[in-house]
């Protein structure tokens, strides 16, 4: 009985044209949708919201809708890939900061600061981390808005770790103490305050750390 003969091995130089055309192809792909998200952030750095259209992102990027299509479902596609980038430059630079501190209370303590920083509302644009978007896509697309979340709820998790393992915490669950810190200080910031009277007066970030210090540390 004859064996059935070998696929003949494509030679080199095919392959590696195949190879310099997908690489070539991603590139592509990658810068156009880098021009969306980049006209995407600028007309939210211009309202102050999230209310565009995807025209307006398709003609501030200088792209065809079909493009827009070809790589994003809708709009809330393209905020959730925002949003998703706007974590993780958050998670990478609150990591850095907190590599910067010998004491892993005092890590815990820079990175709840930075994040409760970072989610305040600033006048005329929108905050960073899209926190009220992101409210208005947890009834929505929960699981994409708890997949955004990974690299920061990683960082804290393994924050809070240390701190349990220096015994300045106490924490059975440090994930789930984890995500109770990290809401807290994200949701704490776009609260108009603390009332006082006829007025409200603003949470600082110190607040928000000793009121999560005393959570984790059984100490208040």
């Amino acid at each position: 009985m004859n064996a059935v003969p070998a696929e003949p091995t494509p030679p080199v130089w095919r392959q590696r044209a195949i190879e310099r055309s997908t690489r070539a192809a991603k590139l592509r792909a990658e810068q156009r949708i880098e021009r969306f998200l980049e006209a995407a952030q600028e007309l939210i750095a211009a309202k102050g919201t999230t209310d565009f259209t995807v025209q307006e992102v398709v003609e501030r990027s200088k792209q065809s809708l079909r493009s827009f299509y070809q790589h994003f479902d809708g709009k809330h596609e393209l905020l959730l890939a925002l949003f998703e980038d706007a974590l993780g430059r958050s998670a990478d630079e609150i990591r850095a900061a907190t590599a910067a501190k010998k004491k892993p209370l005092e890590r815990l303590r820079v990175a709840v600061h930075m994040l409760y920083e970072q989610s305040l509302p600033r006048p005329g644009r929108q905050s960073p981390l899209f926190t009220d978007f992101a409210m208005q896509l947890l009834g929505t697309h929960p699981e994409q808005v708890a997949t955004a979340h990974v690299p920061l709820l990683d960082l804290f998790t393994e924050l809070v770790e240390g701190a349990v393992k220096s015994g300045d915490a106490q924490a059975d669950k440090p994930r789930r103490a984890a995500s109770l810190v990290m809401q807290t200080a994200m949701f704490t910031a776009q609260t108009p305050g603390v009332p006082s009277g006829s007025t409200s007066t603003q949470v600082s970030a110190e607040e928000v750390w000793e009121f999560c210090r005393g959570g984790v540390s059984g100490k208040v």
